[in-house]
Parts: structure tokens; sequence; C-alpha cells
């Protein structure tokens, strides 16, 4: 697959003013598993109540997809991009038109960083008949003196003078667009447009847009191996092995086989295709059960005869309605799990359980009894257990009192809603 810090994004945005939190979900799902490369959610509402709904909306997208996802908002004050930056999403978008004091993005950008702070600007001044660009230039450096990373630009036709104008700007830009005015090739072709944000794309293959793009030497994130299936060895049937992962949990789900169709419509579409040796013919994993598998990445052996997907599992991936095929334990000889994620997730969906249902005389129940007040102090105290053990010379006791901080961490996290996956996700965009 390819791999690259220049592509040119497609980006799907969806005003969650006019749709419900089930709509908005369903859409994200779906423009995710077309082969979107990111999300743009906005709700540009002054109402709080609303506002706090599509903060909800976002929180539970963030969750549920894997894509990043660009939140647009009102910021009046610090606490707006703060609030909206811990939904999880990656960056937050504001319009310029209703922004009163550009003081607040400077301060969003030195807790946060530039590269989160998006500013949207109308280049129809809000007059749709006039489409005369704004003087973006300008524009674009007063905004970066003052903390934004990126702009998005509405309403645009592009002329000769637009490009230049875009060339100039002293950050990169994303395109808003409906493709009616413009076209897709046009829009990315243009230098310094790192995207196109569009509502165009609803219920289409972005797979397939993405294939046209490459085809007319735009760089896009596409689906291509670096390797032809005719390199690779096959069985006496003319078959790969494939072996499938979860590239979540590493979690071994199934066995199954390709032929060169199959392998090369993987590559299109982005879902996991096999050849089944029992029907003699190819299958789309999911297209009865609707678990499909969408592969995130794909790797072969030294042996050039044995391939690894690594994929987005929905639903079971076996047909018994296990999660995995690989659910019947033969033997087990004594061991610790030491995988530090596996040990992490084991401990706190204990934990969950014994907040869900509560078992006398544990003390992670009695912590929960307690109540938050109780946990934060625990979690003080253990913190300060962390310090003291670190200024003596044994590791050993430090190493007990960070597990020990660990647990009334997981505690905290249970507490308050949170998991381990959306504390990776914010670890992985502070990278």
């Amino acid at each position: 697959m390819e791999s690259g810090e220049n592509w040119k994004k497609i980006i799907p945005y969806i005003n969650a003013e006019n749709e419900t939190e089930q709509s908005v979900l369903r859409k994200a799902q779906e423009y995710e598993q077309n082969g979107a490369d990111e999300l743009f959610l906005y709700n540009y509402t002054v109402d709080s109540t609303e506002q706090e709904e599509f903060l909800h909306t976002v929180r539970k997208a963030a969750k549920q997809i894997e894509l990043p996802i660009m939140i647009g908002c009102l910021v009046k004050r610090f606490e707006d991009i703060k609030k909206a930056l811990y939904t999880g999403a990656y960056q937050v978008v504001t319009p310029y038109s209703k922004l009163e004091n550009l003081a607040v993005l400077k301060e969003g950008a030195k807790r946060f960083g530039k590269e989160k702070i998006v500013v949207e600007l109308d280049a129809s001044n809000g007059d749709r008949d006039k489409m005369e660009p704004l003087p973006v230039c300008e524009l674009s450096r007063e905004l970066a003196e003052n903390g934004a990373g990126m702009l998005l630009i509405k309403h645009l036709t592009v002329t000769e003078k637009t490009r230049e104008k875009l060339k100039n700007t002293k950050m990169p830009v994303i395109i808003r667009d409906s493709l009616l005015r413009n076209d897709m090739e046009t829009l990315l072709s243009m230098e310094n447009v790192a995207g196109v944000a569009t509502d165009y794309y609803e219920k289409k293959d972005i797979f397939k847009i993405k294939r046209l793009m490459k085809e007319s030497g735009i760089a896009v994130d596409t689906l291509e191996s670096t390797v032809n299936f005719e390199s690779l060895k096959k069985n006496a049937d003319g078959l790969v092995p494939v072996i499938v992962q979860d590239y979540k949990n590493s979690d071994v789900l199934m066995l199954a086989y390709m032929n060169e169709e199959a392998y090369n419509r993987t590559m299109r579409t982005g879902k996991m295709t096999y050849y089944s040796r029992s029907r003699e013919k190819l299958w789309i994993k999911g297209e009865e059960s609707g678990h499909f598998q969408y592969v995130k990445s794909l790797s072969v052996d030294c042996d050039s005869d044995t391939l690894l997907a690594r994929v987005i599992q929905i639903g079971a991936a076996c047909h018994t309605g296990n999660r995995t095929c690989f659910y019947r334990e033969l033997f087990r000889k004594n061991c610790e799990e030491t995988n530090i994620a596996k040990v992490l997730e084991g401990v706190f969906e204990t934990i969950l359980d014994r907040k869900a249902n509560p078992k006398e005389g544990s003390y992670t129940s009695y912590l929960f009894d307690k109540g938050i007040d109780k946990i934060l102090k625990k979690c003080g105290e253990e913190a300060t257990e962390i310090v003291i053990a670190a200024k003596n010379p044994d590791a050993e006791e430090v190493k007990y009192e960070i597990a020990d901080f660990l647990y009334h961490l997981m505690v905290l996290m249970a507490e308050c809603g949170l998991d381990w996956k959306e504390i990776a996700k914010e670890l992985v965009h502070r990278q």
C-alpha cells in the first residue's frame, strides 16, 4: 500500500444541524467504509443545548469510527476549543465571520498546537451571487500570526487569480465544495490545497474516485500493493493463504484464501474478498451476514507464500457467531500474559464488570460505591507514592507504585466513561 505525508484528502462533510444523531453516525460509518480519508462534522449553532448535543454526537462518532474527525463549531472562548477537541476530534474548525477575538485562536494553538486550529473562510463573503474571492493571502498571514494552522475555504470559484492566491497562502488549505461548480480533479490539483471537503460522495465508492485521481497524477491514499499477485507463491490450486488479524487488538480472526481476482478486488474496494474452495467462487466477507472486513494493511511473509491482512472487523469473523474462528482452546501451558495492551484491557474489563455488577468484599466495588471524590483521593495518593518511591534507589518499589497508580487510574477512567481506545487515540494525535 502507499504511504506518505503529502496525500491529497477527500473529506466528506456532514451538517449535523440538519441530521439526527443516528443519521450522523450511520453516514460517518458509511463514509469510512467507502474510502474517505477524514470526516468534517459541523454545527454552527448558537444554542448551548444543541451545541452540547452536537459535541456528544461527535464523541460517539470518534469512538465508533477510525477516521480522523474535523469538528466545526462556533468559538467564542478558549473553553470552546478545549471542549471541541476533547470529543476526540483532531482539529477544530470555526468560521472567520463569527470570530470576535483572534486571541482565542492563539490561546488554543499554544495549548494544543497550530495544526489543531482551522479557520473557515467564505469566498463569496456570504453572497453566492458575487463569488468574489476574499483577500486570502492577507487573511492567511493575519490568521497564521494568531494561531491558525489551516484554512477551510467554501464557495470558491476556481480562476487563475484564485490559483495564485491559494499558492501564496501561508498555510495548507481545505476546499469545501459541493462539486456542482468545480470538479474534484481541478480542486485537488491546485497547489497548497491539502484536500476537498464535500457531501457529493454520500453512498458512493470513494476508492473508485481516488483511483481516477491517481490516474490523473494526483497523490491520493489508494489501496495499491507494492507486490503483484503473480510474484506470490501459490499452492497447487493457485491460491495464497491469508491470515486475518484484528488491527486494533491483534487477535487472529480467521484463515482464508485468495486467487488473483480476489486479491485485486480487495485492493479496489477495501473490502476483504476471498476465494471459496468449497463453493469454487469469489466471496466478499460479510456479503450475507453484514460482518464485513475492511482492510487496513496487507503484508507478505518472507517466503512470499502467505499474506497477513490486518482489518476492521464488523461483528463476528466466524460463521458460528464467535468473534474469532480460533475460539476452541486445545491446551494451555501455564504462562503469564505480558502484552501490556492485553494486560491493561483485561484489568480494565474486570473493573468495568465490578462497576456494572458490584461484588461484596471487592475493593473496586467499594471505590465505585464511595464515588468520584474517593477515587480522586486515591489517585492523588498513589501519584504521590510514585514520586516518593522514585527518590529511592530500589526500582522494585517504583514498579509496585506505578502498577497501583495505573489500577486506580483505570477505576477513574471507568467512572468517567473513558476507555483505553480513547486514550490511545489522544496519544496518537500528539505524536
